[in-house]
């Protein structure tokens, strides 16, 4: 079922609800520069046991562009979707700048969620100074030149990527996603920085990180996984979208995980 909601702001996300009414819930949240589509491999795991909710980041897929957008902003819509949807409490998992969603939400949210699942994801990712500079090349060129190299960051050398019909579309969703979009997000990106909060997460947490991960490292995962109490840390040999390329690792994993907790 697909539906359009609003947020605080006024704004409509676009949301996908799958599986089971009465079942527990699991949200997944996507990463930079793709879309919702990016997690077919686990809502078709989940949705027999769950009820599952997907939703395109505002800015992404068809969600509306919201501009002076923070990561506090990029977790309320979450809140704003568990809302819509009476939904009282779920499991999170999110993956890359859905991960920093869901430290944010364990941070401010607790009550609210079973579980977060932090997948390919830091405390703090990249720069401020690298972030502000993408949005604003992404801003003068489009995301044309980020298309054509995004595989060598997304996926590792091992896999192939150019066989893989999901790999091929979530590729495509980064070609798609509309420029301000993404430089909205690259500034909430700049800005946020979790290193010195996270260890105020009190919620059962998994730390998935991807052994040939260039972007998100195994040492960011290390860092999460000492600093919050509750937590435990699994690493897959695979690069930055763990769940894409290493889906059935990726799917038991998370699946083991949220059953120790129910």
């Amino acid at each position: 079922m697909n539906i359009t909601m609003t947020n605080r702001q006024d704004k409509h996300l676009a949301v996908q609800v799958n599986g089971q009414e009465d079942a527990p819930v699991i949200v997944f949240s996507n990463s930079l520069g793709t879309d919702k589509g990016m997690w077919q491999p686990q809502v078709a795991a989940f949705e027999q046991q769950f009820k599952v909710v997907t939703y395109d980041t505002r800015g992404h897929g068809q969600s509306d562009v919201i501009e002076q957008t923070t990561i506090q902003n990029l977790a309320e819509d979450v809140i704003d979707i568990l809302n819509g949807l009476n939904i009282e409490k779920a499991h999170f998992c999110g993956i890359s700048m859905g991960g920093m969603t869901a430290l944010w939400l364990g941070i401010h949210h607790a009550d609210r969620f079973h579980s977060i699942t932090v997948a390919n994801s830091a405390a703090k990712i990249w720069t401020a100074e690298g972030w502000n500079a993408r949005a604003d090349a992404v801003m003068a060129n489009g995301l044309a030149d980020l298309v054509a190299t995004t595989h060598a960051r997304w996926f590792s050398e091992q896999f192939d990527y150019q066989h893989d019909a999901l790999a091929q579309r979530t590729i495509q969703s980064l070609a798609t996603t509309p420029a301000l979009g993404y430089a909205e997000s690259c500034r909430a990106l700049a800005k946020a920085d979790l290193s010195t909060e996270i260890q105020q997460i009190t919620v059962p947490t998994l730390i998935i990180a991807g052994a040939f991960d260039p972007v998100t490292t195994v040492v960011d995962g290390i860092y999460m996984q000492q600093q919050i109490q509750n937590s435990e840390l699994t690493v897959i040999d695979a690069s930055h979208l763990s769940n894409i390329e290493q889906p059935g690792h990726f799917t038991q994993t998370l699946s083991q995980f949220i059953v120790l907790i129910q």
